[in-house]
């Protein structure tokens, strides 16, 4: 169930060892909370020992928070894995992988291992929690895309290819559910200082998970069914999709 003050009691993280998708639940998790699930790949109780303790400190009435195996590449197992869910508010899809562009550039077969993780698992483990919230007649789903798929960067192109397609896809979908009563947000951050870029060179706009968090928080408040983080990317990005490849190809971005 969902409130008026767009609170829900029921929480799902696919991709629950990602730091963004559980500071994202954390975030979202209020007194109006009953339980919070995090699946992931091999999780065990232990892996949210620390999760736990931070949701129990915030919340005066009893809270559930538990995790689940889930692999996004076993796409067979999916819509089983999320119709054994139970009743289900609002699922965070946060599962993906960054990878190695100039790897991947002369290994062409793990830039395809990548595709299908981030695009066919976004795909696969999307249209499941569609079959299953369109059956219970309501619910959201959270995609966490990037602005790397507005417009692919020479540097991370095959990891930038993954979030346009799922970034489509996540439109298509929302469309394809707004008259069956279950909500679709689409989430566009900018560079994120988290575990997965660690060590890399942070672009400009670059947010911590905490401010992405929170302007998840604050988009779904006011209705938004694509919110930039930080909201600027937006304006930018109105104006680097369009520009000429012979500009394009010139400006100071890797």
């Amino acid at each position: 169930m969902q409130n008026a003050l767009v609170e829900f009691q029921n929480i799902v993280v696919l991709g629950g060892r990602s730091e963004l998708g559980k500071a994202v639940a954390a975030r979202l998790t209020t007194p109006f909370t009953r339980r919070v699930i995090l699946a992931g790949r091999k999780m065990t109780d232990g892996d949210v020992e620390d999760f736990r303790s931070t949701l129990m400190s915030k919340s005066s009435t009893p809270l559930e928070v538990s995790c689940r195996d889930f692999d996004a590449s076993e796409f067979a197992t999916h819509q089983g894995f999320i119709d054994s869910l139970g009743e289900v508010d609002l699922v965070i899809l946060a599962f993906g992988q960054l990878g190695d562009n100039e790897s991947m550039y002369h290994d062409p077969k793990s830039a395809a291992d990548l595709v299908s993780v981030n695009m066919g698992g976004m795909v696969s483990a999307g249209l499941a929690c569609a079959n299953m919230l369109e059956r219970q007649g309501r619910g959201h789903l959270v995609f966490l895309s990037s602005v790397a798929g507005i417009r692919a960067r020479k540097s991370n192109f095959i990891y930038g290819s993954t979030k346009a397609g799922m970034d489509a896809f996540a439109q298509g979908l929302g469309d394809a559910l707004a008259p069956k009563g279950v909500a679709v947000t689409i989430v566009r951050p900018g560079f994120v200082h988290a575990a997965m870029t660690r060590g890399l060179d942070p672009a400009p706009f670059a947010a911590s998970v905490e401010q992405v968090a929170e302007g998840v928080a604050e988009g779904l408040r006011k209705g938004r069914r694509v919110i930039w983080v930080p909201s600027i990317l937006r304006f930018v990005f109105s104006v680097l999709r369009v520009l000429p490849i012979s500009v394009w190809r010139r400006l100071p971005i890797k």
